[in-house]
């Protein structure tokens, strides 16, 4: 390939399962540009090896995306960091740019985005519920803290999880076990589950979201299925939903801007592509 032609990759392990190589390959065959997108197979022990080809320019990348296993070890890899990643404690995206190696996470602006795409004025919620207290959540406390939600509650079964990110994201963070469930929903204006109930047939359980707040919204940052249990459950009582996928695909821009040099948009036909293979793989 020319080495004038950009190109960017998404390194995990296992990275079959990755949709980024469909969403940016999308973008750049609609904005016609010659640059490449691939996922990389890349092992806990070769991770640092792998950095340093993209540092010294013998990888052939320009940057690209992380996902399981490296979004944390690549704090400890990386030459700059920025705000977000930090607070976040794992990068998903890293450039290159005047011969440094940069770092941030974009999923607390891909959650954000996607809200502000589908749910109009979600930020309004003076409190919030936060089922989950994995990686994931911590890019959705960022995002809710960054909007000013005044109020969250972070549920999870695992108590001491919770206290723990609590603490970390300071006195607008409560923690609580999953027995307060129930409780803590009532009167709330935004319900975000980043756990993993739901998937893979595991069982969820039945939480009343008709005592949330007028105009309340529950979503979900999982995407497979498109509408999970708990989106199903929260539309079955009469409350407002949306769907994960626009936080994979909203993420996704920043990154795409940094290598590539143009803003790409998140359409309806990017989502329908993405949405027609994950019913061929389901």
């Amino acid at each position: 390939m020319d080495k004038d032609v950009r190109r960017a990759f998404v390194i995990g392990d296992p990275i079959g399962h990755s949709r980024s190589p469909l969403i940016h390959r999308y973008w750049l065959e609609t904005a016609g540009l010659p640059g490449g997108y691939d996922p990389v197979a890349v092992r806990a022990v070769e991770l640092e090896g792998f950095v340093a080809a993209l540092k010294d320019g013998s990888s052939g990348f320009c940057g690209g995306n992380a996902t399981i296993p490296h979004k944390e070890a690549l704090l400890g890899l990386v030459d700059v960091i920025d705000s977000t990643a930090t607070d976040i404690g794992a990068v998903n995206t890293v450039w290159l740019e005047d011969g440094r190696l940069h770092a941030t996470n974009t999923d607390s602006y891909g959650f954000a985005a996607n809200l502000d795409e589908t749910a109009p004025g979600w930020d309004g919620a003076t409190s919030a519920v936060v089922l989950g207290a994995g990686g994931a959540s911590r890019a959705v406390l960022h995002a809710l803290l960054a909007r000013g939600v005044g109020s969250i509650v972070l549920i999870n079964r695992t108590v001491a999880r919770a206290e723990a990110l609590a603490r970390r994201y300071g006195p607008r963070v409560t923690a609580h076990g999953l027995d307060a469930l129930q409780d803590l929903v009532q009167g709330a204006g935004l319900f975000v589950n980043t756990s993993s109930l739901g998937m893979g047939g595991t069982e969820v359980p039945a939480i009343d979201f008709t005592g949330m707040a007028r105009d309340a919204l529950v979503t979900d940052i999982v995407y497979v299925p498109l509408e999970t249990p708990i989106l199903a459950m929260a539309r079955a009582q009469g409350v407002a939903t949306a769907d994960g996928l626009g936080m994979l695909l909203h993420q996704a821009v920043p990154g795409f801007e940094k290598w590539f040099g143009i803003r790409p948009e998140v359409t309806p036909e990017l989502r329908s592509r993405v949405i027609a293979d994950m019913e061929a793989h389901a």
